[in-house]
């Protein structure tokens, strides 16, 4: 296998990306003394569809990293304030070892450029503005040895991380699609200046209806802080009413049947309805094939329980950076730096793949009449209940916790990763 050698290269690794999960990858391997070239199609500040709020997982990995959560613009919440069935109740983040005791709010709008800069200043080098068309072959082994650009400019590495997103280019290139198998959501969320901007709970609506019908997802209220609140909503493919919605009118909706004192009008909008695509369990495979490693969306790592992305994007990227640093010490041959780059895909299912298929029997169920009705109807009176489904749906747990950490890490445990 011909592979650009250090001085030949334009770095160690390339890393497409520099959303949460490039960004996470690239800070890691800078900081491990590994030349990377971390780049990105936009230029920052930039938007991205999200809900923008931060669970106590993606809180614990910007924190690892470093990231000053105690300066101005991030927002603290306490939990998750579920509303459905008639019923409104607050559940407080769980008090765990591995995991702090609450959550964040923060536009993607800096949040992302907040992640690069920190991955900068562990070493790694952002171009920005550098649209990536596709990787470079090498001729005899068809590895990935750099990537192309839209504007002409070939850049050659060692190694080259897909953090490229749901649409990665890279990944099609290497004839990686996605898995039917697999479910997709889709989000859509606007903002409003509202007095609903200073909450300190994330709050959740579990009832989304379309007519009669109760659809699989749910909506949400997310407080910025800075005047306006995000609010949105998602949905999972896993409804024959999938596909058939129009999501933005389905959210206006919504929207017009909240509280009039809440503002959630449309001359109160501060931006545009957007939609984006949620790649869920893994529908991406192998995560690792002839010297690419996806990373993040690009590899389907969201959890098909809540939505969630952003801490699964860091996570994957800090699991990726620790099995390439050891790939390409200096003291490997070939052979021992593809037999480790190999170890990956598994790596991550080791990691998640019991938990997501639990997730995708989850949202299999929600998906069909009458399941979603029933458990809103009869899960929501129960508080022990739902401190239990806080857990499972936010994958939070200790690992010698008490009896409800314990029975979620046995079902991630015994249920078949694929």
């Amino acid at each position: 296998m011909t592979v650009p050698t250090a001085t030949q290269a334009d770095a160690d690794v390339i890393v497409v990306g520099a959303g949460p999960a490039g960004s996470a990858t690239a800070f890691y391997l800078a900081r491990a003394g590994l030349d990377v070239l971390l780049l990105e199609k936009t230029t920052f500040p930039r938007e991205k569809v999200c809900g923008d709020g931060l669970t106590p997982r993606a809180v614990k990995q910007l924190l690892n990293m470093g990231v000053d959560v105690d300066a101005p613009g991030w927002v603290r919440n306490k939990g998750l304030r579920v509303v459905g069935g008639g019923l409104r109740f607050e559940l407080d983040w769980p008090q765990l070892e591995r995991f702090p005791d609450f959550g964040l709010v923060r536009t993607r709008q800096d949040f992302d450029e907040i992640v690069a800069a920190n991955a900068v200043q562990a070493g790694a080098r952002l171009m920005q503005g550098v649209t990536v068309t596709g990787p470079v072959l090498d001729d005899r082994s068809g590895h990935v040895v750099g990537v192309t650009t839209k504007d002409g400019a070939t850049y050659r590495s060692r190694l080259v991380v897909a953090a490229d997103g749901n649409s990665t280019r890279l990944a099609l290139g290497m004839g990686l699609h996605k898995r039917e198998d697999r479910p997709m959501g889709v989000a859509v969320r606007t903002y409003f200046t509202s007095p609903r901007h200073d909450d300190d709970y994330l709050e959740t609506w579990l009832e989304l209806w379309d007519g009669d019908t109760l659809l699989p997802g749910y909506g949400w209220v997310f407080g910025v802080g800075d005047g306006t609140a995000n609010v949105g909503l998602g949905l999972l493919n896993t409804s024959a009413h999938f596909g058939n919605i129009d999501y933005r009118v389905l959210l206006k909706r919504w929207c017009k049947a909240m509280p009039a004192e809440w503002g959630f009008t449309e001359e109160n909008m501060t931006a545009p309805i957007r939609g984006a695509a949620l790649p869920m369990a893994f529908n991406r495979q192998p995560h690792y094939t002839r010297g690419l490693v996806l990373v993040g969306d690009s590899g389907g790592s969201i959890n098909p329980f809540n939505g969630e992305g952003i801490a699964y994007a860091m996570e994957t990227g800090e699991i990726a950076a620790e099995v390439i640093e050891r790939a390409l010490r200096k003291d490997t041959t070939p052979a021992h730096r593809e037999r480790t780059l190999r170890t990956y895909p598994q790596v991550l299912k080791d990691a998640y793949g019991g938990y997501f298929t639990l997730g995708r029997w989850f949202v299999e169920a929600i998906g069909k009449p009458g399941v979603m009705s029933f458990g809103t109807r009869h899960g929501l009176p129960h508080p022990r209940l739902m401190r239990f489904a806080l857990k499972l749906l936010g994958n939070l747990t200790d690992r010698r916790g008490d009896a409800s950490d314990k029975i979620i890490n046995a079902l991630s445990k015994v249920a078949p990763p694929a």
